[in-house]
């Protein structure tokens, strides 16, 4: 199974507008990313097609997100950390309803 590792680093998002702008960056979103949760959904569960993300997985390919400094991430913006891992459980739920492996696996550090 492919693993691809990329790193969070949650120290510099600050609200909903930096949480976008770092998983755009992140993540390879396209320029038409429409920066909200559920476009944020759309391309997570488009790992294994052109067009959507730069982490582009093969079959079986596994995408590890370390998320650094969870703790202090989910006592700062409980929000946004709440529907980042609200989210991630969505898209993984996706890829299993339609006969595919879980794609995202979090790592919080």
């Amino acid at each position: 199974m492919n693993k691809h590792p990329v790193r969070m680093v949650t120290a510099q998002i600050t609200g909903w507008d930096d949480f976008h702008e770092t998983s755009k960056a992140l993540f390879g979103f396209p320029d038409f990313y429409g920066r909200n949760m559920d476009a944020w959904i759309d391309c997570m569960s488009s790992l294994d097609e052109e067009g959507m993300t730069g982490c582009l997985l093969s079959d079986g390919g596994e995408l590890r997100v370390e998320v650094i400094e969870t703790e202090e991430f989910s006592r700062r913006l409980p929000e946004i950390f709440g529907a980042f891992i609200e989210c991630t459980a969505l898209v993984n739920r996706r890829y299993l309803d339609s006969g595919r492996s879980i794609r995202v696996a979090l790592v919080l550090l």
